[in-house]
């Protein structure tokens, strides 16, 4: 440990680099579990909702299993299909409106739950709209993931989570995951007496990590306003707008 951190006092600890009261979290805990029953994925969901708060960042928790979300890549499939309802839209406009997106999972079978998967799925459904500045519609948004169950998975559900959430659009800081497991095989969950989950260190420690890289690449991105329109933009490529790439028969 460095004399420098040694001296650190607990004003120095506490002391934020900028302020972040202007940004908005959404955490889409995807659980199995319908409210109100307790769902061990929003324990740790809730203790970076902690931190953010702390901060004076706006925070929403919601289940996606709680509502009617219909399979599919539509946008909207009321009174399609043969489904009555619909009610992805209205989360698709809470994800539009935050600046960081957190996605909870717990992990089933060694992967991500299957309510994760279908929110990633209507998700993509909307990638070929763009934003105000002509790129595909989530760039300049954060994304991150929190995962917690009995066995082993963490790592896996987070490349996938993670990839996806890039992949559409999203910047994902470092340090983006962090997860609990409990020991293999039947046990205590992760808010169980017992369990020694919110006790963990490690956990803590990524969880907190995490909250904070995705607050510092917020503040950024917000700052700079989103990630710069040159070389990302559909509509310019097909129009000819090649950015510097050259074409096989101009390689040399």
């Amino acid at each position: 440990m460095t004399k420098q951190l040694q001296s650190m006092t607990d004003k120095q600890c506490n002391d934020a680099p900028a302020s972040y009261t202007d940004l908005s979290v959404l955490m889409l805990n995807c659980t199995l579990t319908r409210s109100p029953s307790v769902s061990h994925t929003e324990g740790l969901l809730k203790v970076a909702e902690g931190i953010f708060t702390a901060n004076g960042v706006s925070v929403e928790i919601l289940r996606p299993v709680d509502f009617e979300i219909p399979a599919g890549l539509a946008r909207d499939y009321s009174g399609v299909d043969g489904y009555e309802r619909d009610d992805w839209p209205q989360i698709q406009a809470k994800i539009d409106a935050c600046d960081i997106l957190i996605i909870g999972t717990s992990v089933w079978l060694g992967e991500k739950s299957s309510v994760c998967n279908r929110v990633l799925e209507r998700m993509y459904g909307y990638t070929h709209n763009f934003n105000d500045k002509g790129q595909y519609r989530d760039y300049g948004k954060v994304g991150a993931t929190l995962i917690t169950g009995n066995e082993d998975g963490v790592k896996h559900c987070a490349m996938n989570i993670l990839f996806s959430l890039s992949h559409i659009g999203y910047t994902v800081p470092p340090q983006a995951d962090a997860g609990w497991m409990g020991e293999a095989g039947p046990g205590p969950s992760y808010m169980d007496a017992g369990s020694g989950g919110p006790e963990n260190d490690f956990t803590n420690r990524n969880t907190t990590f995490l909250v904070w890289n995705c607050l510092h690449l917020a503040r950024m991105l917000k700052d700079a306003g989103g990630i710069p329109a040159h070389g990302n933009q559909p509509d310019a490529w097909d129009a000819g707008c090649k950015s510097d790439f050259a074409s096989p028969e101009h390689r040399r």
